[in-house]
């Protein structure tokens, strides 16, 4: 949805920026508009790129053993993501 948005904003912002050729009165410039449109789009953009593209690495361990007191085999596993431990 961010990369989407980023998009639709950098195109919203350029054609508000290059092809509306209103005279407000100099009461609201379209042009910077359009400009602020595009920045806030690239940032958008970029911010969603880098959190589509954050690698996920995913650790699981499993460890077996026995139980010396019943002879029962025990087996404990621990998966670890991005620096979280769950066991």
């Amino acid at each position: 949805m961010g990369i989407g948005t980023g998009i639709a904003l950098i195109a919203i912002g350029a054609i508000i920026a290059f092809a509306i050729n209103v005279d407000l009165g100099g009461a609201i410039d379209l042009q910077l508009i359009g400009y602020i449109l595009m920045a806030a789009g690239a940032v958008v953009f970029l911010i969603s790129l880098v959190l589509v593209l954050r690698r996920r690495s995913s650790v699981s361990t499993s460890r077996t053993s026995v139980d010396p007191a019943s002879g029962e085999q025990i087996t404990t596993r621990r998966t670890t993501d991005d620096g979280d431990a769950v066991v």
